[in-house]
């Protein structure tokens, strides 16, 4: 069962602050002008991506997790761990909060929470985050949000292309206007509204906020995370580790030339953000492009990587 790639069919999301940035920079056929995400890597029943290649053609990732354990370690748990989505945000996305797994368990009746982080692709001058606030106690948390003191509460963070941040559960976060993302998360689709703008969708109506478990769950005060992008060479690869935590490890790799051979750790799930190139197995090549999603799977003992491109990879860590 695959000595190959499993390439996967992305699943793509209108929303009412997306654009059109996934068919200008990666020539997606999206479904329209307001397209905010492509799930690359999911088995996620909101969006599973089918398979496009090899003896599970036409099945969907979830459905290989159930029947084929082999290919992923067999790794326990009832649900493939991780998704990994890149966002076109051409408006700004509602401030939001995610919960915990427990929570998630207990309230929603969900494995997983979630925690997540992102690797800025490309965005507009001056483009900015939301990332934190500075409430210092629950209370004044609470009767900030309830007396709309956004911008005394909510902390913004300039970006630019490179960039990285760590987003775990329990953090008010927003990602801003003219930005693209890979967000590499927990296999989750739960947020929590705050605050959003006050916008109303074509009916008229404004958008659901969930206020009551958004304050549940908010981590007071806020305290980033410490995040040590660690850059080194190995296997004639340039890979830079962005995080190493509880769910997933995610590192960013930069492909000029052909690596020597490389090892799955379990299994690694690939998103190709920029150029072109050629995975080879057993003498066996096949060629990837921007803005392709795979997983190399655990059947793979050792393969090479050759091409000019740059990645994101990550593992899960169950």
């Amino acid at each position: 069962m695959y000595q190959e790639p499993i390439f996967l069919s992305p699943e793509f999301k209108e929303r009412i602050w997306g654009g059109t940035k996934l068919r200008d920079l990666f020539h997606y056929n999206i479904p329209s002008d307001e397209t905010g995400e492509c799930w690359g890597i999911s088995g996620h029943a909101n969006g599973p991506n089918r398979i496009i290649n090899g003896p599970l053609a036409g099945k969907t990732l979830n459905q290989a997790w159930d029947s084929h354990r082999e290919l992923f370690a067999d790794e326990q748990g009832d649900e493939f761990p991780l998704l990994v989505k890149i966002l076109d945000s051409k408006k700004d996305l509602s401030v939001q909060v995610h919960p915990d797994d427990t929570y998630a368990r207990e309230i929603e009746g969900e494995n997983y929470g979630k925690t997540e982080c992102w690797y800025v692709i490309d965005c507009e001058e001056e483009s900015e985050i939301i990332f934190g606030h500075y409430a210092k106690s629950k209370d004044e948390l609470t009767a900030m949000v309830r007396d709309g003191q956004w911008n005394q509460l909510l902390r913004r963070i300039p970006v630019q292309p490179g960039d990285f941040f760590y987003v775990p559960s329990g953090t008010i976060h927003a990602i801003g206007e003219g930005i693209q993302i890979l967000e590499t998360q927990q296999s989750s689709d739960i947020t929590y509204r705050v605050y959003d703008y006050d916008r109303v969708r074509a009916d008229g109506q404004k958008r659901e906020l969930h206020l009551d478990r958004s304050l549940d769950v908010t981590k007071v005060p806020h305290k980033d995370p410490e995040v040590v992008r660690d850059s080194y060479l190995e296997a004639g690869l340039r890979f830079e580790k962005l995080v190493e935590e509880k769910y997933f490890t995610v590192h960013h790799w930069d492909l000029d030339g052909k690596s020597n051979e490389l090892y799955p750790n379990k299994y690694t799930l690939i998103s190709v953000l920029t150029g072109e190139g050629v995975v080879t197995i057993d003498s066996k090549d096949y060629s990837f492009k921007k803005g392709d999603h795979f997983i190399i799977p655990a059947t793979i003992n050792n393969y090479t990587v050759s091409g000019r491109a740059k990645m994101i990879t990550s593992r899960s860590n169950k």
